[in-house]
């Protein structure tokens, strides 16, 4: 696999979400069953396309002070269900379940345990995100060796977030419109983690904007899949076809903008296999993005060295 001169990999990501997304009206699973298998499914076509990882934002780990104990009609299905079923069909991309305002901390197996609030609990915007690791490093037994902590993934597009993800995010997710304020955000997370002392090459910083890939091959009005993002109440928004996207992909990283992309389908089968079958395609077959997983860990895809184990080091 190669990558554009001068600059890191590419890497890639995409959110697993329930049902329609963002107000779209169509591609509701009817059940709880028929929610778990969609998302199965989803997760095997983002590993196909050899994505680094996949977040499963139904998974928290914080229900809250005074969670409401009663069956939620609304409800999607059990995430521990969701994960383990997610986790035993695939073998190598890499699961983020996600936490809403205190850090996930990872049990026996890498599963998610119950969560306990950090000093001061982040809003969800700056929310604590601990993948749990891909499933090779999950299947050890025991507790993960200090050389083997989960990789940690940070929304940080909200101010007070920032320092945090600077500090000790692996991964800083950045909702932004613009390559300007792409380039911005990331220079400030790499500069505030070289100052506290920390390598600001150990951070990967991706651009995470809603993707609407229903236009067919080409964006249908000129200026908008073509000219990038446009800021919606949701966030940031992509409308267009896979290749415009695959240029604003490309040409983002080549010129060291972001590190890589979060997607989020706003239909989410429909545009995961556009994304895929589109997209990826596009650009593995430009040479700009792996066809093959070259390692079996979450780490190994994102090109980032294990910690150190200071125990280890300290008895030396």
């Amino acid at each position: 696999m190669t990558s554009t001169p001068g600059r890191g990999l590419l890497h890639l990501a995409a959110a697993i979400v329930r049902g329609p997304a963002h107000g779209t009206d169509s591609g509701a699973p009817a059940d709880a069953d028929a929610d778990v298998e969609a998302r199965v499914e989803a997760a095997r076509l983002a590993e196909r396309g050899g994505l680094d990882f996949v977040t499963l934002d139904d998974i928290v780990g914080d229900p809250g002070p005074d969670p409401d104990p009663g069956p939620d009609p609304e409800a999607g299905p059990d995430p521990l269900t969701l994960l383990s079923r997610i986790a035993s069909a695939t073998t190598r991309i890499g699961l983020v379940p996600a936490a809403t305002s205190t850090r996930v901390e990872s049990g026996q197996h890498g599963r998610p345990s119950q969560a306990r609030a950090t000093h001061a609990p982040l809003t969800r915007t700056g929310r604590w995100i601990d993948a749990a690791t891909t499933q090779d490093e999950a299947r050890n037994d025991g507790p993960c060796p200090p050389e083997a902590r989960p990789v940690r993934v940070i929304d940080a597009t909200e101010g007070h977030a920032r320092r945090t993800a600077a500090l000790y995010a692996d991964v800083a997710l950045v909702r932004v419109a613009t390559p300007v304020q792409a380039a911005a955000v990331r220079d400030q997370l790499r500069r505030t983690a070289e100052e506290s002392g920390r390598d600001p090459g150990a951070l990967r910083v991706f651009a995470s904007l809603l993707v609407d890939l229903g236009d067919g091959e080409y964006a249908a009005a000129p200026g908008h899949g073509g000219g990038g993002p446009r800021q919606t109440a949701q966030g940031p928004r992509y409308r267009g076809g896979p290749v415009d996207l695959a240029e604003l992909i490309t040409t983002w990283h080549a010129n060291g903008i972001v590190d890589g992309f979060h997607f989020t389908p706003v239909e989410p089968r429909r545009d995961l296999e556009r994304l895929v079958n589109g997209t990826v395609a596009l650009l593995q077959h430009r040479g700009l993005f792996r066809t093959f997983y070259p390692g079996s860990t979450l780490r190994e895809h994102l090109d980032l060295a294990r910690p150190v184990n200071r125990a280890a080091a300290a008895g030396n």
